[in-house]
């Protein structure tokens, strides 16, 4: 049997759950650096996944609590839109990331692990970041600290963030 190394994954199974919305939970709370927001407006935040698929995975918030995009007011869904586009070049020029995954899971069925908030993924990808430990192993190996990437983006969010 094989044993892997998790030290991020204890807090997922340890800490208490909150009664509310994780994402409006962090919206209240956006100054607590706990939580890792990158940036925040008046209608979304930009926030580090707390369970990243690859490092620098982080999703686009509106502070608006609904699971149903349509139900956003055309300026918060014109802004958080502004900030996918902007996250994007984020990701580009501070990573270096080769491209970017850009997705939005509308309800369970669709895979939303959050679904009573809606929110977009953006996932920093390179050539070969998927290879045999991922396809066969099923196991994922992170290449740098998520503390390292998420000060780095942190460091850089004003040039991309007006």
């Amino acid at each position: 049997m094989e044993h892997i190394y998790a030290p991020w994954r204890y807090s997922y199974v340890s800490e208490k759950k909150l009664d509310e919305c994780v994402f409006c939970h962090i919206s209240k709370n956006r100054d607590n650096e706990k939580y890792q927001v990158l940036f925040s407006d008046e209608f979304c935040y930009v926030v580090m996944n707390k369970y990243p698929y690859s490092p620098g995975h982080f999703m686009v918030v509106p502070h608006f609590h609904t699971s149903n995009i349509e139900d956003l007011e055309e300026e918060i869904w014109q802004r958080v839109s502004k900030r996918v586009r902007q996250a994007v070049k984020l990701l580009k020029e501070t990573m270096p990331c080769e491209g970017v995954n850009i997705g939005m899971n509308l309800g369970k069925a669709a895979g939303a692990g959050i679904e009573q908030h809606v929110h977009y993924h953006l996932v920093p990808r390179w050539i070969g970041d998927t290879n045999f430990i991922t396809t066969i192993g099923e196991t994922r190996v992170y290449p740098t600290s998520f503390e390292e990437i998420f000060l780095k983006l942190k460091n850089n969010i004003e040039k991309y963030f007006l």
